[in-house]
């Protein structure tokens, strides 16, 4: 008789990316992965699924929605897993939500749509997962007992679907072949990858210095405190969403790396930035960014950089701004009394830019869970402007292509009611042979439109070199 959960070491160590490349043909194939990070709370563990049980695409939304019942609904198959030293995810509840998906909380102008539309929900109910501990340094796999179901379609019992998942998993490990020095291995072709391409935007410099000056009319009119305003970079790309993860993961490493693949469309992310996460299914921590530089060569010239971000009253102010508007987007289903913030503008140091980074924590109210959560922040505020609805409005007025899964979320939660979130950033969507990757930046008063324009181009530095190679 199998327990609730079942748990096997994989002998060898193997690499994310090892195994990465053996689960990259399922059809729905979802991995977070802790690349690299200031802190060490947040490059603890790396998780890979796929093949879920069950799962849902909606692909329209409208204000008045609801998209997180059938999500909820599979997080009671799967709560109450026994065992107190679980890693936050070994299966659950995973996907995107995509940008788009914040009309179904508000009534929000929608601008047009692109190649790299991605459904506001992606997610599915899986049973099992690959974990690793950086901390502990194993590597083992997890297989989750999960409570049937009337909407199942197979006659398995629970205890049978875990026995299957087994043997699946082993099945698969079975064929793997460790490359100690984690290089490439032949199948992948990443020879055949380009050395360049040929990009385009969305607007021209021009153009897009004419818009930040648009969103700075705005401000000066009293519509708005501050707007995120983005371009949308595009290129060839003949390659796999894992080619491009690998080169994304060595040039460009970072706390909330993650890739998401299914039949129809790849997300391939090096987010800097965390969402929201919830411990145990009440303390909530969300972590926003506001200020940026770019990396210098020189260790005295990056020291100097450092220096003049903390003293910067510009940047200091627009974090201080979403960091308020955080407060209130988490106060509303938070206990009162709950909400604090732990950290202003602090520095963290990534491989091509500097930010300063908030934290703000809360505690959710009875009655309230993740999903609630995740209505009451959705889209995250540093990536929309304060307020937030009439920034949102005036980003689909201004950027006139739908964001999609850019600064949506790639998000899980496991069988303790542990949810952790991404804001993707610093985020491939693929399609067809083509790749997107918008990059942007948050305008306030005194912006200098030009100095905007560049630093979207410092952000998409290190993504031109993954694409590069």
């Amino acid at each position: 008789m199998l327990s609730r959960i079942y748990i096997e070491e994989i002998p060898g160590s193997p690499l994310v990316m090892d195994l990465l490349p053996v689960f990259a043909q399922d059809e729905f194939v979802v991995l977070f992965d802790s690349a690299a990070s200031p802190r060490e709370q947040d490059c603890r563990y790396s998780f890979l699924t796929s093949d879920p049980i069950q799962a849902c695409v909606m692909e329209f939304v409208q204000f008045g929605d609801r998209p997180f019942e059938q999500l909820r609904q599979w997080q009671t198959r799967i709560d109450d897993q026994a065992g107190a030293d679980l890693p936050p995810f070994c299966g659950g509840v995973a996907g995107l939500m995509s940008y788009d998906l914040g009309h179904a909380f508000e009534r929000l102008p929608q601008a047009e749509s692109n190649e790299f539309a991605t459904p506001p929900l992606v997610a599915g109910l899986f049973d099992w997962a690959i974990v690793w501990d950086h901390l502990e340094s194993s590597v083992r796999f997890y297989v989750l007992s999960v409570d049937e179901d009337a909407e199942d379609v197979d006659d398995c019992s629970s205890s049978d679907r875990q026995r299957q998942r087994i043997d699946w998993i082993r099945t698969r490990l079975s064929s793997l072949v460790i490359d100690q020095a984690n290089e490439p291995a032949a199948s992948d072709d990443f020879e055949a990858m380009p050395n360049d391409s040929t990009f385009e935007s969305t607007f021209s410099k021009s153009e897009y210095i004419a818009i930040v000056q648009r969103v700075i009319e705005y401000i000066r009119a009293g519509d708005i405190f501050q707007a995120n305003l983005s371009q949308q970079l595009t290129a060839d790309w003949a390659g796999t969403a894992v080619e491009l993860y690998r080169r994304v993961r060595e040039f460009n490493a970072a706390p909330f790396c993650g890739l998401l693949q299914t039949a129809d469309v790849a997300v391939v992310s090096a987010s800097p930035e965390r969402f929201l996460k919830v411990e145990q299914g009440r303390t909530v921590e969300t972590r926003p960014i506001k200020g940026t530089r770019r990396r210098q060569q020189s260790p005295i010239a990056d020291l100097f950089t450092s220096d003049e971000l903390l003293a910067s009253e510009k940047d200091r102010a627009e974090n201080i701004m979403i960091v308020d508007l955080l407060r209130n987007d988490i106060s509303r289903v938070c206990r009162t009394g709950s909400v604090r913030v732990t950290g202003v503008c602090e520095l963290e140091v990534f491989e091509t830019v500097q930010h300063l980074v908030s934290t703000v924590v809360g505690e959710l109210r009875d009655g309230r869970d993740v999903w609630d959560l995740c209505a009451s922040c959705f889209p995250g505020g540093s990536i929309t402007g304060a307020p937030k609805i009439r920034a949102m409005e005036i980003i689909a007025e201004l950027e006139r292509r739908r964001r999609s899964a850019y600064c949506g979320s790639l998000f899980f939660v496991g069988p303790q009611s542990d949810f952790d979130s991404s804001i993707l950033i610093r985020t491939f969507t693929l399609r067809d042979g083509r790749v997107s990757f918008p990059v942007g930046g948050g305008i306030v008063a005194d912006s200098d439109p030009l100095d905007e324009y560049h630093e979207t181009l410092h952000k998409a530095s290190g993504m031109l070199k993954a694409l590069r190679g």
